[in-house]
């Protein structure tokens, strides 16, 4: 006995057969109105499924023309669960186990509902579309398109909630709000490619393109307007034999700084065009040996520049748990540290916490060197530390005996998802909230691995601290806090600071997110930036850059080693999503509500700072580039770092804390 209508058709595992006597009158009825709820609930969850997949699914007879597009058109790309890493943060987990983007809460809840009602249900469910173009429930062998969506054995939706969490994960189960929630207002919902949301991404590109363009014009002209009473001041003081550079807070050290770049240049040359043993005694055995060196080229390398005072930099590739890959840097002393092979440097799946790797000292007797995770700040990439030739914090680190690795968030200089495409607005549909759930765990759990410690220690610069407090907070990542000795805040981003009152800033606080997103678009913030990066002359570009930081911060270089400022501009700055820049400037969020960390009263309250320090004459970039930031700032980082370190009995001291 079977059950059809006109819509759907279901063939069940387990045949209606006829029974004897009353009991098939009244078995009957009820098996026909099961099957037709279990297909109506199927059709349901296809539907939602679809919704939250990669693509619309449908058949094609194509063949790929390359590996990339070899999922786009199958049913392993469809959606099937939503995975809560936190209560507010769902990513959805596809048929072959990669990871989409998060949704808004209540489409993860009603896709894990939905596939709750189906457990019990055959392994394979077949969907059809009919010519209307409805959804139907079918197995028969039509001529339709057709659609087969896998579903786990015994799996819930909410099955990797209950492990982690030790609850069942529902909805109602699900803790209060976390205290940060009324700055992350929902993200937009972008379904999967079609004609309509292709119209609307040409759109908001073609708006964003002008619109974004002109601001940023107004923005750079702006930046060359105020230059002019510097210049002026220059050209008088040159004309009165006078010069203006001698007014610098470390002059003198410029100097000399810059005629020691200029001998090792020399002495580079030297060695390198002469065969003579000679020539190598420029560098004494007691530094580091560098394997580049004479005249600074300018380029965005922060190998190279490693190479140059003596160490290196090897690249690792780190999946976060919603599917994005980001870039992990390891600064080394190739002396004592054989690198990761490709294989090795190269992503390994979104689980966090999960597994721990070995050390790769050359000498087995050595001890390790504790780690140490550096988080940049906005609109930068980690190549911050690595700009200032010796002086550089991640150089000094190493140096100075930590094991260092830099951390760069999701895009940075080169934008990767394992499904997402760069024209994808979900690849763009981010902001701060998931560079602080999603990024930061997956770089410090990647630096664990690699180096067999339980903890390490964690080092932010402004916008990377403020990632690192979202990510600490009630009911975000509580794991992420058991595997940090301690957290060093540098310029913290915590409080809007007057700046946020500048004409450009209020205009961008004051326009309605629609608005914004019709003038920077739904994908990457003003990518102009980066186009211009990789054509204009390094010098030029770092130049400019500076003058722009510098217009838009009220930054000044005055303590700077400025024989070296258009090398702190190549790695800034870097792809960010315009979403990202509405949390910080838009209508909302952070410029709304001036703080990340709830009432002030529940600051106090929740006080656990150890200790803190002001260095009044500083501005927000001489915590890193200050000529003086390693007397002033890194010498207490490293013995923080150490005081706080669990594991001092096993690790390398640090130079500088034999005493401590």
């Amino acid at each position: 006995m079977g059950a059809s209508t006109d819509d759907a058709k279901v063939n069940r595992q387990e045949q209606l057969q006829p029974q004897e006597g009353d009991h098939r009158e009244h078995s009957g009825p009820r098996k026909v109105k099961s099957v037709i709820s279990k297909a109506e609930s199927a059709v349901k969850f296809s539907l939602q499924a679809q919704k939250l997949s990669l693509e619309q699914p449908q058949q094609t007879n194509e063949t790929p023309t390359s590996p990339s597009e070899s999922h786009l058109q199958h049913p392993s790309a469809v959606a099937t669960q939503a995975h809560f890493v936190t209560p507010h943060d769902p990513v959805i987990i596809t048929a072959d186990g990669n990871r989409l983007p998060g949704v808004p809460l209540e489409e993860a809840h009603r896709l894990n509902s939905l596939r709750d009602e189906l457990e019990g249900q055959p392994e394979t469910i077949e969907i059809k579309e009919a010519a209307d173009g409805k959804t139907i429930a079918n197995t028969s062998g039509e001529n339709d398109q057709s659609h087969v969506i896998e579903l786990p054995k015994n799996q819930k939706g909410h099955k990797l909630q209950e492990e982690e969490n030790g609850n069942d994960g529902t909805l109602q189960s699900t803790r209060p709000p976390s205290h940060t929630n009324p700055l992350f207002p929902p993200l937009p919902l972008y379904g999967p490619p079609s004609f309509l949301r292709d119209l609307q991404c040409a759109f908001f590109r073609f708006s964003s393109f002008f619109l974004s363009l002109a601001f940023l014009g107004v923005i750079v002209l702006g930046s060359l307007f105020t230059s002019i009473p510097l210049l002026c001041k220059k050209i008088f003081y040159t004309l009165t034999f006078r010069d203006l550079d001698k007014e610098r807070p470390f002059y003198a050290e410029e100097i000399r700084r810059e005629r020691v770049r200029k001998e090792k240049a020399q002495a580079w040359k030297k060695m390198h065009s002469s065969s003579t043993k000679e020539s190598k005694a420029d560098f004494p055995p007691d530094e580091y040996p560098p394997t580049e060196g004479g005249p600074d080229p300018i380029k965005c390398d922060v190998g190279y520049y490693a190479r140059r005072v003596g160490l290196d930099v090897e690249a690792c590739q780190v999946q976060t748990e919603d599917g994005f890959i980001i870039d992990l840097w390891h600064v080394y002393d190739p002396s004592e540290y054989t690198p990761l092979t490709p294989a090795e440097r190269a992503h390994r799946g979104p689980d966090v916490f999960q597994s721990s790797s070995r050390t790769r000292l050359r000498d087995p007797a050595r001890r390790p060197k504790f780690p140490v995770l550096l988080m940049h700040g906005l609109l930068q990439s980690a190549g911050a530390y690595c700009c200032n030739d010796d002086a550089s914090l991640a150089f000094w680190l190493c140096k100075s005996g930590y094991d260092v690795w830099l951390g760069n968030n999701r895009c940075g200089f080169t934008p990767r998802h394992v499904l997402l495409r760069y024209a994808d607005p979900r690849m763009w549909c981010w902001n701060i909230r998931q560079m602080g759930v999603f990024d930061l765990p997956a770089l410090a759990s990647r630096v664990l691995s690699e180096t067999g410690f339980a903890k390490l220690g964690l080092v932010c610069h402004s916008q990377g601290t403020t990632q690192a407090f979202v990510a600490l907070a009630k009911e975000q990542r509580p794991e992420l806090g058991r595997r940090l000795t301690v957290f060093c805040a540098l310029a913290p981003a915590v409080y809007a600071g007057p700046l946020i009152g500048k004409m450009y800033f209020k205009f961008m606080r004051v326009i309605s997110p629609a608005l914004f997103r019709l003038m920077f678009g739904i994908h990457a913030f003003i990518p102009f930036m980066m186009r211009m990066h990789a054509v204009l002359d390094p010098r030029l570009y770092g130049w400019l850059g500076y003058k722009v930081f510098s217009f838009l911060f009220d930054w000044t270089d005055e303590r700077w080693d400025r024989g070296l400022r258009d090398r702190m501009f190549q790695f800034a700055p870097v792809y960010v999503s315009a979403e990202s820049m509405r949390w910080w400037l838009g209508r909302e969020c952070f410029a709304q509500h001036k703080c990340i960390l709830a009432t002030k009263e529940v600051v106090r309250e929740e006080d656990r700072m150890d200790e803190d320090k002001i260095i009044p004459e500083y501005e927000h970039l001489d915590v890193i580039w200050a000529m003086d930031a390693p007397d002033q700032v890194f010498k207490e980082v490293r013995e923080v770092l150490w005081k706080t370190c669990e594991f001092r009995d096993i690790c390398r001291v640090p130079t500088g804390c034999e005493e401590l």
